[in-house]
């Protein structure tokens, strides 16, 4: 993607829905547990706060980044969890008003990245626009979590292209965190957008296929559903060991959701 301005528009527009479904909650209502075990939606909005400033640091500050990594290193199972825990302490007016500074900073400073700019992560290092994909992705995701907890069943939008796009961008990565060599040959991935076209990747006469609702597919790679709930398919033996493993994120993998638990929502395929 050498523009970055679309994801940027759409990472905006994502944080802007997830904004609107908190801002008024009253404040007993952000200690309401999620399908995360053991956060909050305060915890929920801690975490994207958070990642939003690791992603500033590693923007306008590389070198400092560096430090941010080592806490990581030293502590591999608390990291994630020690910065969600902090700022999910904070009254909800408070927490509300720094993720909404640290995202909109991090937007100026990728706005203002010169082209062909590549920055530090926990992962490889990232362009402005995987950066930004990836905080759509994760402010879908754990927005999702927060629909989930307020009963609120959100509307698909196009933006999900983006987070199909990672998924799919993230097979090999998947394969590896579960200790397994990737596929040699590419797959087919085709997936029925909100709107109703079809968003296809991969070689058309590949013998390794997924298929299904890009929402689905969604849900699947940034585990917010398990797949016997979702209406997503795989032809070939090897296209279904993704399914089950399947990760947008990155990390180790996760515990995902448990099958039979249904779609965010109440709906079933």
């Amino acid at each position: 993607m050498s523009d970055p301005t679309p994801v940027l528009d759409d990472l905006y527009e994502e944080s802007e829905e997830l904004d609107r479904l908190v801002a008024d909650l009253p404040a007993e209502r952000w200690g309401r547990p999620t399908p995360a075990p053991g956060w909050s939606i305060a915890h929920q909005i801690a975490h994207l706060a958070w990642t939003d400033r690791s992603a500033l640091v590693a923007v306008t500050d590389p070198d400092g980044f560096g430090a941010l990594v080592e806490q990581a290193v030293a502590a591999p199972g608390t990291f994630v969890d020690r910065g969600a825990e902090e700022g999910a302490a904070h009254p909800p007016d408070v927490l509300l008003a720094d993720w909404r500074e640290g995202r909109a900073a991090l937007r100026k400073a990728l706005c203002a990245a010169p082209p062909g700019a590549r920055f530090p992560w926990y992962g490889p290092p990232m362009s402005t626009a995987s950066m930004a994909t990836g905080r759509l992705m994760e402010t879908w995701a754990h927005g999702q979590d927060v629909a989930d907890a307020l009963g609120v069943t959100r509307t698909p939008a196009l933006r999900l292209r983006h987070i199909v796009r990672i998924g799919v961008r993230a097979r090999d990565f998947a394969f590896l965190t579960h200790q397994l060599a990737p596929p040699a040959e590419e797959f087919r991935v085709e997936v029925t957008a909100p709107d109703g076209t079809l968003w296809a990747y991969g070689p058309e006469d590949a013998a390794q296929r997924v298929t299904g609702p890009a929402l689905d597919f969604c849900l699947l790679v940034t585990q917010r559903a398990h797949r016997a709930d979702l209406a997503v398919r795989a032809e070939g033996p090897e296209a279904d060991r993704w399914l089950d493993i399947a990760q947008a994120f990155a990390g180790p993998p996760g515990a995902g959701r448990a099958p039979g638990s249904g779609r965010p929502g109440g709906a079933r395929p």
